[in-house]
This record gives C-alpha cells, sequence and structure tokens, in this order.
C-alpha cells in the first residue's frame, strides 16, 4: 500500500488504475477497504483510483486525539498526485467539500454521497450519539445498529444478520462519529467551483435524504441523483453508484 507523506505522519492508501485521478473518501467506521475496494474495479480502468484511510482507520498516523475536518482534509489531500476527481461517502462527503472549497485547484469534479451540512435535526443527532454511545458501552449492540440504520429493511432481509454483523470497527470510529456530530460545511459550499453531483439514498434512516437534497440546494449549479437505498449505498447499490460516477466524471459538458 503506498503512503503519502504528511506534516503529522504517514497517510496510506491504495492505488490502482491508469489516467487522470480518482480520489475515494470512506465514511466514518469504514475505511477504504471496507467502503470502496468492490468498487474500484469498476473504476480503475478510466482512472487513477486513491482511496486513502483517514485518521482512525488503517495505518494512517493519528494524534489519538479529537479529529477535525480540516485534518482529515489535509491528509486526504496529501495523496493527490496532480489535480483530480473527488467522491465522498458519509464523513467522507464532508471531508471532500472541505478539500473542494480550501484546496480549489486540486479538485476537477466533485461526487457527494450520502451526505450533510450540518446537524440540522434532532433525529440525525439521535441516531449518531445512540450509535457513539454503543460503540462505547454496547460492542454486540453497536455491531447491530450499525445495519438496523445503515441497510434498507429489504437488503437486511435479504443478507442476513450474520453476514452484517461480520467484522470489527475501525480503531478511531467512535471519533470519527464525534466528528459527524460536529460537522458544519454551510459555510463552505458555496466556495465549491467544480461541478459537483450529488447523490442521495431514499431509504437512509441514519443521514435522511432531506440532508443530501438540502445539500444540492446550497452547492451551487450541482446536480442531483437519488437511488432506492439505505445509507451505505455503496454497497446496495454498488452498480448504479460506480455508473454515476463513471459518467459524471467523464461527461466533459459538466466543466
Amino acid at each position: 500500500m503506498p503512503v503519502a507523506a504528511h506534516a503529522l505522519g504517514d497517510v496510506h492508501y491504495r492505488k490502482e488504475g491508469s489516467g487522470p485521478g480518482l480520489v475515494l473518501v470512506h465514511g466514518a467506521s469504514g475505511d477504504a477497504e471496507t467502503n470502496y475496494a468492490h468498487l474500484v474495479p469498476g473504476l480503475s480502468d478510466i482512472r487513477t483510483v486513491i482511496a486513502p484511510d483517514y485518521a482512525g482507520s488503517g495505518r494512517t498516523f493519528d494524534h489519538g486525539g479529537d479529529l477535525t475536518l480540516d485534518l482529515l482534509a489535509d491528509q486526504v489531500a496529501a495523496t493527490f498526485e496532480g489535480p483530480s476527481d473527488l467522491v465522498g461517502f458519509s464523513l467522507g462527503a464532508a471531508v471532500a467539500v472541505t478539500i473542494a472549497a480550501e484546496r480549489p485547484e486540486l479538485v476537477r469534479r466533485l461526487v457527494l454521497v450520502a451526505g450533510w451540512t450540518h446537524l440540522a435535526d434532532s433525529r440525525l443527532e439521535l441516531g449518531l450519539r445512540t450509535w457513539a454511545r454503543l460503540s462505547e458501552t454496547d460492542p454486540e449492540s453497536y455491531a447491530a445498529y450499525g445495519p438496523l440504520l445503515a441497510f434498507s429493511p429489504g437488503f437486511v432481509s435479504e443478507i442476513g444478520v450474520e453476514t452484517l454483523m461480520a467484522g470489527d470497527p475501525p480503531p478511531g470510529a467512535l471519533r470519527q462519529i464525534d466528528l459527524g456530530l460536529r460537522v458544519d460545511v454551510r459555510d463552505a459550499l458555496s466556495k465549491i467551483t467544480a461541478p459537483t453531483l450529488v447523490v442521495g439514498a431514499a431509504k437512509d434512516y441514519l443521514i435522511p435524504v432531506e440532508h443530501s437534497r438540502a445539500l444540492h440546494a446550497a452547492i451551487p449549479g450541482s446536480a442531483y441523483a437519488e437511488l432506492d437505498s439505505g445509507h451505505v449505498v455503496l454497497h446496495e447499490r454498488p452498480e448504479e453508484v460506480t455508473r454515476l460516477i463513471r459518467n459524471f466524471v467523464t461527461n466533459e459538458t459538466n466543466g
């Protein structure tokens, strides 16, 4: 796995393919492999796919303290090998927004999947706070709570409990979720100049789809697509997500 130098420590990332860069930013309680490994083959024929782990996931440097969007954005930005397309999922969408707003020279096109602008309602806050509390106090309930909110009912029934509860969260999951509670990218959204596609998930019970719609409304000139899926649309609708990303980043009429 390649390593990018960062002022605070190394950033580990996966790299595959050829052509212009496409950077994929994972969500809280995940990492580059669990979020994106299955999507890479469908993208690496048209792009050099770079999928970094930020602090709290994988072997990327982690100071062990509170995480900030600026820190995670700096870590991800260190893996760019030139102007690249950028995809962010969930908390990764907030990281991607931060990069696009503060480092516009790096971002050719931007795709934001199942993101949010800020802690806009009590349901969103309750969901994230409960997830964080269970991660500290009840590992078994934490393992069940994630799939319960992250996937649509039909997908949970189809895949089965044992599969969905398999695997351990990354060591920094709690602090990544805590950062999710503090996300507020409203001031950054008007600074985005890259052509942007926002993707919402109609059956998202963790970050309700209204937040993706609000994200789209706040980004000037952005496009919007909505899929019939729970929050982890990357796994529920991988072919549709891959198609949306491919079509958007290769459509030269977008910018």
